[in-house]
């Protein structure tokens, strides 16, 4: 789940700006590699991250030759204790690409179509107010070209993304996905189908939905037996209702824009809640390591016949982010030494992650973050590009 939605670009002219940033000496960490150099550049991103404002960072790259760490900053503010690279978090809407694989498993399987309208499933779910569920496709849902509006944009569905108060009333609650997509569908649709790129959470719950009529068995259920067990993610777990996080886990700090003036901020542990609030859009615990060996695995076709991983590649503009493109359940991102990296980061309350992998698929990077800021849309967005700078590094690195 990101934090109210808030998605952060990075272009190639950003990318080289953060860049600037990186040269500074290593902070301490921790690093592992039998190359070396990629370990030192992985170590001093990682630090340039935590200097642009994370309280904590994580991060892990794979290679064939091998795999680096590092880590800066804190997992506890309370007792000081320093981040660790296999700390558990919260990853957002990283369970995204974990949904859309399934539901492209089923695609292969034949017992979903990309071309199904959302009413051939769930007939009368989505509509009113200008919503359309029997011109909405799967295709649609999985590339946010549906139209749909998110939730999460809805103060009085989701207040614990607008406020300290919004979350601690909030952070025990409840949710179904029934009534996340009915308070969407509430209020008109952003564009027609298919006319426009727009990110929305409210279509991933609604294909969650789909995959539980299809198969009947809960999503968490399906991505579980399909994706995570038989790739041996044992860091990661879909926690519905259980709102604590296994150990060791970073606590998450989130500083909230209270009234949208940034002088009354306010940082909250929000480590604890409960992430049916995110449902298939954003429900997902796990560490650095299993993100880069679900997504290696992706894009090396372990998880997906070729027709259907090409349709998961079959990209789409991203508007207002130049060369950024998005597919089924993934995004691409130019790299500085040509081509781009595929991914799907992700934001939720206290948390923000991203990662990348080539598309050979042998190299993969993850970085995990345990705050995010509101208050100062400035100081987050520093850190979010030193994040891409990291990735950009890694991704284009030769040695190690």
């Amino acid at each position: 789940m990101s934090a109210v939605g808030r998605r952060v670009a990075a272009s190639l002219a950003a990318l080289a700006a953060v860049a600037a940033l990186v040269a500074a000496a290593p902070a301490p960490g921790e690093a592992r590699s039998p190359g070396g150099s990629s370990a030192e550049v992985l170590r001093r991103d990682t630090a340039a991250v935590h200097r642009a404002g994370a309280i904590g960072v994580a991060a892990v790259l794979d290679t064939p030759s091998g795999t680096a760490t590092a880590r800066a900053g804190e997992a506890d503010l309370r007792t000081g204790a320093p981040m660790r690279t296999d700390a558990h978090y919260r990853a957002g809407s990283t369970v995204k690409t974990f949904v859309a694989t399934v539901a492209l498993q089923l695609v292969g399987e034949g017992r979903l179509a990309l071309d199904d309208t959302v009413d051939s499933w769930l007939p009368g779910v989505v509509s009113g107010h200008g919503n359309d569920g029997r011109r909405i496709t799967v295709r649609q849902l999985l590339q946010h070209t549906s139209g749909l509006r998110g939730y999460t944009s809805i103060p009085g569905v989701f207040p614990a993304g607008y406020s300290a108060r919004g979350y601690y009333e909030n952070r025990f609650r409840h949710y179904t996905a029934g009534e996340l997509v009915a308070a969407a569908v509430g209020h008109p649709p952003n564009s027609e189908p298919g006319a426009a790129y727009r990110y929305s959470n409210t279509n991933y719950v609604v294909i969650g939905m789909i995959i539980e009529r299809v198969t009947r068995h809960p999503w968490r259920t399906e991505v579980r037996d399909r994706v995570i067990r038989p790739l041996g993610l044992t860091g990661t777990s879909l926690p519905g209702d259980h709102p604590y996080l296994p150990a060791p886990y970073a606590h998450g700090y989130h500083t909230y824009a209270e009234d949208g003036r940034a002088e009354d901020g306010r940082r909250v542990d929000t480590t604890v809640f409960n992430s049916t609030a995110a449902d298939a859009s954003g429900d997902l615990v796990t560490t650095p390591q299993d993100v880069n060996r679900f997504f290696g695995a992706l894009l090396t076709g372990r998880l997906l016949r070729p027709a259907e991983l090409a349709e998961m590649r079959r990209t789409v503009p991203i508007p207002d982010e130049p060369g950024r493109r998005a597919g089924l359940g993934l995004e691409t991102t130019p790299l500085s030494c040509g081509g781009f990296y595929w991914h799907h980061g992700g934001n939720a309350l206290g948390y923000s992650s991203e990662n990348g992998v080539t598309t050979d698929g042998r190299r993969a990077v993850t970085v995990s973050t345990n705050s995010f800021d509101e208050s100062d849309t400035g100081r987050q967005e520093q850190a979010d590009q030193a994040v891409k700078a990291l990735i950009d590094h890694a991704l284009c690195g030769r040695d190690g």
